[in-house]
């Protein structure tokens, strides 16, 4: 694959690095108060149109046949929104010691409180030809829930940076993220079939107006003199994410292949995306509604940028192994059962 195809492959990566180029170039254009007024813009309608995108986009009427492997869901949604969580913020009491920058720390442990992306882990489930029906539930339930489990667990982790009081967050959250999630849901069931025609591109859609939002999070930054970004600092956060994620892959993959566990080598494969994969999509419109004018959002944001295309690159390098793995253990099962007892 030439460069240029790669380029259109990756657009939305390239597009994350244009923007924050274009923020530093003529960061008065998308600070607050400046032409494109993003306190209304961004702050309401981006984030509405992004919500309410994901409502019309996602397809809960194909969730039914999952929805009774409760003990799949459960180990995704605890680990997701329980055990990741924690297991950063102990991770963190240690990196506190070290000289690494205590904002792009804080950035690391909001990845944490995020939900699975509502794409990226069903992509890769069937790539591998995993357990596609329970990616995809995890996926869209992990996105409903993550609308109340993930403000609440920024507030708990990082207490609220602005001086909004928790009942307005809330209160912009429900309007902003709620309100046109369900409006969205309540127009698929009346355009069902005109959107299974059209294929609309709701992921591009999503993907534009989230770099909309990138790029006046990074105006805010390149306005204000004072704030540095340390690129030694930023270079252990990328190794660090890197860690994270082999780890808690690997980590995922030993529990979920345990005899003891009742899993099978698919629900393994969507085990392992689902609890290890966040989502950018939802996390950087709440980090814009619970940190609203906080001069750091966007070293804070720093750390899920960088997940994002760190766990499609992985996921992507790791395809090929994980289906060999599970098309042998498919093999030896089917070989196990035709032996005679």
């Amino acid at each position: 694959m030439g460069p240029l195809a790669r380029a259109r492959k990756e657009w939305f990566i390239v597009g994350i690095v244009l923007v924050i180029a274009s923020a530093k170039l003529a960061p008065s254009v998308g600070v607050k108060g400046g032409p494109l007024r993003p306190e209304i813009t961004i702050t309401y309608v981006a984030v509405s149109t992004i919500f309410f995108n994901s409502g019309l986009s996602l397809k809960t009427e194909e969730l039914a046949s999952a929805l009774m492997h409760v003990k799949l869901h459960l180990f995704v949604q605890t680990f997701t929104l329980v055990f990741f969580p924690v297991a950063i913020w102990v991770l963190l009491r240690v990196l506190a010691l070290t000289a690494i920058n205590e904002w792009l720390l804080k950035g690391l442990l909001t990845v944490g409180c995020m939900p699975p992306p509502v794409s990226s882990a069903v992509i890769l489930t069937k790539a591998v030809g995993g357990n596609e029906a329970a990616a995809i539930f995890n996926s869209a339930f992990g996105s409903f829930l993550g609308i109340v489990v993930t403000p609440m667990l920024l507030l708990v982790f990082l207490g609220s940076s602005s001086s909004v009081p928790f009942s307005s967050i809330f209160s912009q959250l429900f309007m902003t993220v709620v309100v046109p999630l369900i409006i969205g849901q309540v127009c698929r069931t009346f355009l069902r079939d005109w959107l299974e025609r059209r294929k609309l591109p709701f992921g591009a859609v999503s993907s534009m107006v989230l770099l909309m939002i990138i790029y006046t999070t990074f105006c805010d930054t390149f306005s204000n003199p004072s704030i540095e970004l340390d690129h030694l600092s930023l270079l252990y956060i990328i190794l660090i994410i890197f860690s994270i994620q082999l780890t808690f892959m690997l980590l995922t993959f030993l529990l979920s292949t345990r005899k003891s566990s009742g899993f099978t080598a698919a629900d393994s494969v969507a085990i392992m995306f689902c609890s290890t994969h966040k989502s950018l999509t939802l996390g950087i419109p709440m980090l814009k509604i619970v940190f609203e004018g906080y001069e750091h959002l966007s070293l804070i944001s720093v750390p899920l940028l960088i997940y994002h295309p760190a766990q499609i690159l992985l996921g992507s390098v790791l395809v090929p192994t994980i289906r060999a793995w599970m098309t042998t253990s498919q093999k030896a099962l089917k070989m196990t059962k035709l032996q005679p007892v």
